[in-house]
């Protein structure tokens, strides 16, 4: 592309660095400029414009960072492919572009230096990967108890898989058929919904606030049968909503009281349980013939670890366990017992326990400050926040000029068209939110909130 082609296409009548990325941005996400086209060097928009090369330079590096354009060097910039097909369409609009910034809240993974150290643990464990049978139990009785010792309630039978993702998968793979239906958050998840669309199942959204899943929209969802409902019970990814107790008795009393659907299971993900600020919390309290619960122990102890354990019903557990026997079989006992020493060690206990409090002192100050400044942020627990912005992909251009990295809110929806209101802030359209992985601010709170709130409050002609 030449200088003059862009200018026909673009309204650059601000040339500040600022307004040349969201214009820009503006064409690519429109279409109009496509993946693998190659820009204008910048001295060629800067002699087209009349500014320096430093203004054009300043922009082409914000939409870097947006992981909207890479430069390849000598051969210039150009609009960056779509992203590779190892990642599912949602993973994919979560995935960070590559590049260099100033601070990465874009992931949601736990921040590296509050995890318990590995190497004690490491230290403990046999030389030797010993196993008597293929046969034999999948998980290792001392871990065993610790887990069930644990659980938020009755559960008739635990077991130990590879990450939540994986615990989940596997129970939406026995529960759901092509076609079922399957309640889920608005927002939620995003790899849950692309999970849901690979296994041929319609997603049903329903309403948070901020104890949770309210009741009255679950019980519309309920009248479309649904079999399954997918929920987060505690530290709900993208919102940071905790359910209380009594919100998870009424959502229990709703479905034993809804018509037609026996067969209904609930799958509960506590990706955040160990660092959540709330308590223990289970539908599976009232319902245990009907909950699955999952519990992962990647933000508390390490995504690498990729362990989660789930309780349930020991006809559907029993189920998964033999289906696995044919798959990866069981998770390896090593990892099971650097868990276990984890989970027994007091040091690493400590650790996690630190962890848990500067997650929440670090939600509270980024909080206080976004309100401070007239950003609509509900009190969150765990690592991640969600912010209202005027305009999605403005805010991501915004932030990046300023050397800041966060999620789009866009495959956080269930449905293009959501209006659910999260946390008592109506959604617009397209999703106006953005995701802060807050867990990851260890300092310059301030400075941070200032760039959020600026990029909050911006809106570029053309509502991107």
């Amino acid at each position: 592309m030449n200088a003059p082609r862009l200018l026909v296409l673009a309204d650059f009548s601000d040339a500040s660095p600022r307004a040349i990325a969201a214009e820009v941005a503006r064409l690519v996400n429109g279409g109009e400029i496509g993946p693998g086209e190659r820009l204008p060097t910048v001295r060629e928009l800067a002699a087209a414009l009349g500014v320096s090369p430093a203004t054009v330079s300043q922009a082409w590096q914000a939409l870097a960072r947006a992981g909207l354009i890479e430069s390849r060097g000598r051969a210039g910039s150009f609009v960056r492919d779509a992203a590779s097909a190892r990642l599912a369409p949602r993973m994919r609009g979560m995935a960070a572009p590559d590049g260099p910034v100033r601070l990465d809240l874009s992931r949601g993974t736990p921040d590296p230096l509050l995890l318990p150290a590995l190497g004690p643990a490491l230290s403990r464990v046999s030389a030797k990967a010993e196993t008597g049978s293929y046969q034999a139990e999948p998980v290792i009785p001392g871990l065993a108890r610790v887990l069930r010792d644990s659980w938020p309630s009755e559960a008739e039978s635990i077991m130990v898989l590879d990450g939540a993702l994986d615990a989940i998968s596997r129970t939406l793979e026995q529960v759901v058929r092509f076609g079922d239906r399957v309640v889920v958050e608005s927002p939620g998840f995003p790899p849950f919904l692309d999970l849901l669309e690979v296994l041929g199942a319609v997603p049903v959204p329903v309403r948070l606030d901020d104890e949770g899943i309210r009741p009255d929209s679950l019980a519309v969802a309920l009248r479309k049968r649904p079999a399954a409902v997918l929920l987060q019970p505690r530290a709900q990814n993208p919102t940071g909503v905790s359910m209380t107790p009594a919100r998870a008795e009424a959502l229990a009393r709703t479905i034993e009281t809804a018509e037609r659907v026996d067969d209904l299971v609930v799958i509960e993900d506590d990706h955040s349980g160990l660092i959540s600020i709330e308590g223990d919390v289970t539908l599976g309290t009232w319902l245990p013939d009907r909950v699955v619960h999952v519990r992962s122990f990647s933000k508390s102890h390490g995504p690498d670890l990729r362990i989660a354990a789930l309780g349930g019903p020991r006809d559907l557990v029993e189920h998964l366990a033999g289906r696995r026997m044919l798959g990866p079989g069981w998770t390896s006992r090593m990892l099971q017992t650097i868990l276990l020493d984890l989970l027994t060690d007091g040091t690493s206990i400590d650790a996690v326990a630190e962890a848990r409090r500067r997650y929440f002192t670090r939600q509270r100050v980024l909080g206080d400050a976004l309100r401070a400044r007239g950003v609509a942020a509900a009190p969150a627990d765990g690592i991640n926040l969600w912010m209202p912005v005027l305009g999605e992909r403005s805010a991501l251009v915004q932030l990046a000029a300023a050397g800041v990295r966060v999620a789009a809110g866009t495959p956080f929806l269930a449905a293009s068209d959501a209006t659910d209101a999260v946390n008592g802030v109506r959604q617009r359209p397209g999703g106006d939110f953005v995701r802060v992985t807050v867990g990851a601010v260890r300092d310059g709170v301030e400075d941070l909130a200032d760039d959020l709130a600026a990029a909050a409050s911006h809106l570029v002609a053309g509502g991107y």
